[in-house]
């Protein structure tokens, strides 16, 4: 299973953790972007975090990772944009857009910028939005920090980016479970992996040599699908949304509209008889059976 989310537990300790491995798919759904090294090696991280995030969403739902660069009144932020989107059966994808050249470290790329989570039910229901705080040297850092203030979670993370490979280590503290001590112990044995480390052992490796005199308890992993939920039909109800009003330019200038999904560059194009007839056939529907 080359891309995975691994539960585990490290029984004497009251410590449950999670472990992301993803190795493939990562050309086909980020190669069309020619993105900056570091800005790339943000996403990474993003996209190794957000099967970390997701471990406990058990209804029909999406999880959202969104940053937004902060906009000054004469500069543009170097990186704009970034995205992770995740659903219950840990279909994953990403995206950033960013200024040419963006270069730097976390902070760099995303301080000052707002950085949320939010959760969003397929079929109605509450959402539910936290802003996560820009702290810290990395994101791991500014997870933790989230965890501990908004979830009263001792949390501690790990993540990992190169080129071909992301990856991702979580561990929280159950505290019905675990004493001070226990999870001292924990939280100093992970304080000594290092990002290097992190991307070059495989992750029951790992964990049999981080806590090597702990008890830990591996569970089955569940595969994560790196990969982009695009669809003509979510196209059709983008465009429906839009409004016809919206769409004529376009067709008066082209006689067509082409969109390209954002996440993986694919290419939809409708011709202007189409997108008539889309319209005649969604007004023909019923309310609730139109395009959502």
């Amino acid at each position: 299973m080359a891309n995975r989310l691994l539960p585990f537990l490290i029984e004497n300790r009251g410590v449950r953790g999670f472990a992301v491995e993803i190795t493939e798919g990562i050309p086909d759904l980020l190669g069309w972007r020619d993105y900056p090294p570091d800005v790339f090696r943000q996403l990474g991280h993003a996209l190794a975090a957000t099967p970390l995030l997701a471990a406990d969403l058990r209804q029909d739902a999406r999880l959202n990772l969104q940053f937004q660069g902060k906009t000054g009144e004469d500069s543009e932020p170097p990186l704009k944009l970034l995205v992770t989107q995740i659903d219950s059966q840990l279909q994953l994808r990403g995206m950033a857009k960013c200024g040419p050249g963006a270069s730097g470290d976390f902070q760099a790329l995303m301080g000052g910028g707002t950085l949320a989570c939010l959760i969003e039910p397929r079929h109605g229901g509450e959402r539910y939005q936290a802003l996560v705080g820009v702290y810290g040297d990395s994101l791991a850092e500014a997870l933790q920090i989230y965890y501990g203030q908004s979830e009263q979670l001792l949390t501690r993370v790990r993540l990992g980016a190169a080129p071909d490979r992301f990856v991702g280590l979580m561990l929280q503290r159950l505290p019905e479970n675990s004493s001070d001590d226990d999870w001292v112990h924990v939280h100093h044995l992970v304080q000594t992996l290092e990002e290097p480390e992190l991307l070059a052992t495989e992750a029951e490796t790992l964990l049999r040599r981080l806590f090597a005199e702990d008890t830990v308890r591996v569970f089955e992993a569940r595969p994560i699908q790196l990969q982009c939920q695009c669809s003509h039909a979510q196209i059709s109800a983008m465009l429906l949304g839009l409004g016809e009003e919206e769409l004529k330019p376009l067709l008066i200038e082209r006689g067509r509209v082409d969109v390209t999904c954002e996440f993986c560059g694919k290419e939809y194009a409708y011709r202007e008889v189409e997108v008539r007839e889309l319209f005649a056939a969604s007004q023909a529907q019923p309310a609730e059976h139109r395009l959502q």
